[in-house]
């Protein structure tokens, strides 16, 4: 049972067949662009070449050719082929594979399963793929728009070798226009089409790295072209439409895009914010989704070296949840602005990951009896509050005794950094320093005067 087959049983494309499946690659060599992955000399072509093809995770974006990359390995190994949809399968679909593939194993004959959007397969139904990789029932050949460290199961990832395709370049993109427009018995070559440079680079330029979409707007320019007439940059340009962005809400583009913003913004740049917001939000993205992106930013990148961006952020929030898109960009765009271009610091952020680190260290130790609350009579009869200072009774309300358990009172986990606001912090943090160092002093002073008193 052969599905990869995307000509028919005839062998030939069929015309009514989109011209992205009729042109697939039916060989390695037909496959454009990939040479680091699939290239002659790769450690993975060395092992197709020797007939050893492992089980393989093909990852990449949309259109970058994972299908025809399966098509042409399942040509290689001379091995049959079967091929399920993770969309559309189920467990009952993979025992019934895995039946005729023990079938087949019996008389000789090894088979490839092709498992397209494998990372929509739950834990259950990947695990049923695996005694059968195992032992060797199956090659199992799958494809995902996904990280599959994040999607796949770990023993099944121990089980397959990842291969990484890119989006196809612009040169692969161009040989595949040729293609289309040359090959007769496949794409569009019997119909006297031609394709001046400029409209090819504006096919190249829309297609963005996918092979599918490039082939699509092709297709669609000259189904609107009688026979013989030439394919302008204009027919391209109405066929392709408005440029779709990838992006999935709970995908690889979704934390991808947000990764981007919080680092342009960390890193100053004001533009390179301004484009990663924008393009979340042209996606289609949650706009309140960006705006909690942008309240993380004001807290753990910019912090207490301007800590008056928190409640801008704060208000670009309250805009979201009020006026909605697309008056809502403005001020997701204004709170950009003012992040990127303020003082930074992540000392806030580095105290709380130290602070997480000594509880775990410590555990639950003690509040210290002054900084209990004397609210009852036994309370006051165990020495809950005794020898509180009430900051409100000291001049510029400095106290000089210690909050913290005994055990953790030199300790420092926040440490001010130079930028901006924190500058007052250090002033005011090194002042209070020094007058409790004082008051450690007098008091030893006098205790060591009271004892000497003591002896005379």
């Amino acid at each position: 049972m052969t599905l990869f087959d995307p000509t028919g049983d005839s062998g030939q494309a069929a015309s009514s067949a989109p011209l992205a499946e009729r042109l697939r690659p039916r060989t390695l060599d037909d496959v454009l662009g990939h040479t680091v992955a699939l290239g002659p000399g790769s450690a993975l072509r060395r092992l197709i070449d020797a007939d050893r093809l492992p089980s393989i995770v093909l990852w990449g974006p949309p259109g970058c050719g994972k299908t025809s990359v399966a098509v042409a390995l399942a040509d290689a190994t001379g091995a049959e082929h079967e091929t399920l949809s993770a969309v559309l399968a189920g467990v009952k679909d993979v025992r019934a594979v895995v039946a005729r593939a023990a079938e087949r194993l019996r008389h000789g004959r090894r088979t490839v399963l092709f498992v397209d959007e494998i990372h929509r397969f739950n834990k259950a139904q990947q695990d049923a793929f695996l005694p059968h990789v195992e032992r060797g029932t199956i090659t199992l050949v799958g494809a995902t728009t996904e990280n599959p460290s994040f999607h796949l199961t770990a023993p099944l990832l121990s089980r397959a070798r990842v291969v990484a395709l890119s989006p196809l370049d612009d040169d692969s993109l161009a040989a595949l226009v040729r293609r289309a427009i040359e090959d007769e018995d496949h794409g569009l070559g019997g119909r006297g089409l031609t394709l001046d440079d400029d409209a090819a680079s504006a096919l190249v330029s829309s297609a963005a790295g996918d092979a599918r979409a490039l082939l699509n707007t092709l297709e669609a320019a000259a189904n609107a072209l009688p026979d013989g007439g030439p394919i302008t940059r204009d027919a391209i340009a109405e066929a392709a439409g408005r440029r779709s962005l990838r992006h999935d809400r709970g995908g690889d583009s979704h934390f991808a895009l947000a990764s981007a913003l919080q680092k342009s913004i960390r890193s100053g740049d004001v533009q390179a914010g301004l484009y990663w917001c924008a393009r979340l939000l042209e996606a289609g993205e949650d706009p309140r989704f960006v705006a909690r992106r942008l309240l993380v930013v004001a807290s753990e990148d910019v912090g207490l070296a301007r800590p008056s961006v928190l409640p801008i952020v704060s208000a670009a929030k309250d805009a979201v949840e009020f006026l909605g898109m697309p008056e809502c960009a403005y001020a997701l765009l204004q709170a950009v602005v003012v992040l990127a271009s303020s003082p930074r610091s992540n000392s806030v952020a580095v105290a709380w990951r130290a602070l997480r680190q000594e509880i775990a260290e410590t555990g639950p130790l003690p509040v210290p009896d002054h900084r209990r609350p004397a609210s009852t009579r036994l309370a006051k009869e165990m020495g809950w509050g005794k020898g509180y200072q009430y900051a409100h009774d000291f001049e510029g309300g400095m106290v000089d005794q210690s909050h913290l358990p005994p055990e953790l009172a030199e300790r420092r986990w926040y440490e001010p950094g130079d930028a901006g606001f924190e500058t007052e912090i250090k002033r005011y943090l090194t002042d209070l320093e020094a007058f409790r160092r004082e008051g450690v002093a007098r008091r030893r002073g006098g205790e060591a005067g009271g004892d000497a008193a003591g002896a005379t």
